[in-house]
């Protein structure tokens, strides 16, 4: 996802403020639809759009259920009511979203996630409309992601917007490059995903093909992405497309590195020598200490450890943990992660002390009882340990 300034939320950066004389500070992710962004855009919308009233389109909006929307039911009504105003003919209409697009761009307006009505409304009514779409997404996407509005065009003319990311993927905006690898992931968060490319990604190679040296790191880590997905379900493509790109670049070593996080993870022995991160017995872990036996739910548990290179030559180290979370069943799932990555000189040896956040979240539900810990060098688990959920 795009970044565009410094206050992260789910993998998007949202700024605080819509234009420099609105403050607008966000209680709930779904407020940054807002009165005053809708002002903001009313004013905007009614220089492109003959047919817009300000007043008609913040009446539609603001419905009595309002306040009892969701962030996604708020973007999907604003790209309904907006359908109002825009031409009844979709060619016309997508002409219209351009418009409104550039000027949106031209008056300065800073990139915001709520902006993703414009691709959403192309999505809900674009799609018998191939070419009139993809020329609206190529100018939209420059201003506001259309990653996740492209997915239903992949599943509805896959080779064709499959040759569409190959083209973008030589466009000589960066934007429009990140669209065609981040629109073709077969596995993007919190997007649909797509059962062809998850089963059988050739298409997508030359697209990251053209990006792998792309000048903007935006795009390489998109490509990262995208390899990333692909690992999941054939490592040995990735695994290949590693050994052919190392050494291209720094940027590109980084961009194969990323873009392996997932088998590296899963202590893949391929991908793990190919960077060098050897199994040795004499990497050791020691004094593996639970210093939280019982922990509440809402606090965190610490651990610490003693990692030794034992070896008589300096070691690359990948250290890492994994907590083996309860889950409802009554089964442990394992998630792994990432603490360090550097060479241990000959003989090293250093404690550490980490914590592990058990705070609530949306994204993971705690189940009381016994949980287990491990500490891993270089894809392989060395001390392990138990403690309790409370």
């Amino acid at each position: 996802m795009r970044n565009a300034s410094k206050t992260q939320t789910h993998g998007w950066k949202f700024p605080l403020i819509l234009r420099p004389d609105i403050p607008f500070y966000m209680s709930a992710l779904k407020d940054i639809y807002s009165p005053s962004f809708f002002n903001y855009f009313s004013g905007i919308a009614e220089t492109v759009l003959p047919a817009f009233d300000r007043n008609k389109f913040a009446a539609d909006i603001f419905t009595p259920d309002w306040q009892n929307k969701e962030l996604k039911q708020r973007m999907r009504h604003t790209s309904l009511v907006l359908h109002q105003f825009l031409d009844p003919d979709f060619v016309q209409a997508a002409g219209q979203i351009e418009k409104l697009t550039r000027k949106l761009q031209e008056a300065g307006t800073p990139e915001n996630f709520a902006y993703m009505f414009l691709p959403d409304y192309i999505e809900i009514h674009g799609l018998d409309d191939f070419q009139s779409s993809v020329n609206a997404m190529e100018v939209v996407t420059q201003f506001i992601s259309c990653e996740y509005a492209v997915r239903p065009f992949i599943l509805k003319y896959k080779d064709d917007m499959m040759t569409q990311f190959l083209t973008w993927s030589k466009h000589k905006n960066h934007h429009v490059r990140r669209l065609a690898s981040e629109g073709s992931r077969p596995r993007l968060p919190w997007g649909m995903g797509i059962p062809e490319l998850k089963k059988e990604p050739k298409q997508i190679l030359p697209i990251l093909e053209n990006l792998k040296n792309d000048p903007s790191e935006y795009v390489r880590r998109s490509v990262a992405n995208n390899l990333n997905d692909i690992a999941k379900d054939h490592p040995a493509v990735v695994l290949e497309i590693a050994g052919k790109w190392q050494g291209i670049s720094p940027e590109t070593n980084a961009l194969i590195k990323h873009g392996s996080r997932t088998l590296l993870k899963q202590g893949n022995t391929e991908i793990l020598s190919h960077f060098g991160l050897l199994n040795d017995s004499r990497f050791e872990i020691s004094e593996l200490k639970i210093v939280t036996p019982e922990v509440r739910i809402g606090d965190d548990l610490i651990f610490s450890f003693t990692v030794k290179n034992g070896s008589d030559t300096g070691q690359l180290f990948r250290l890492e943990y994994a907590v083996y979370y309860l889950r409802q069943n009554g089964q442990l799932s394992k998630k792994v992660f990432k603490i360090s990555e550097r060479v241990f000189k000959p003989m090293e040896e250093i404690s550490m002390t980490r914590k592990q956040s058990f705070r609530l979240i949306t994204t993971r539900k705690f189940y009381e009882g016994e949980q287990q810990l491990s500490v891993i060098i270089n894809g392989h688990e060395r001390a392990f340990g138990k403690f309790v959920l409370v």
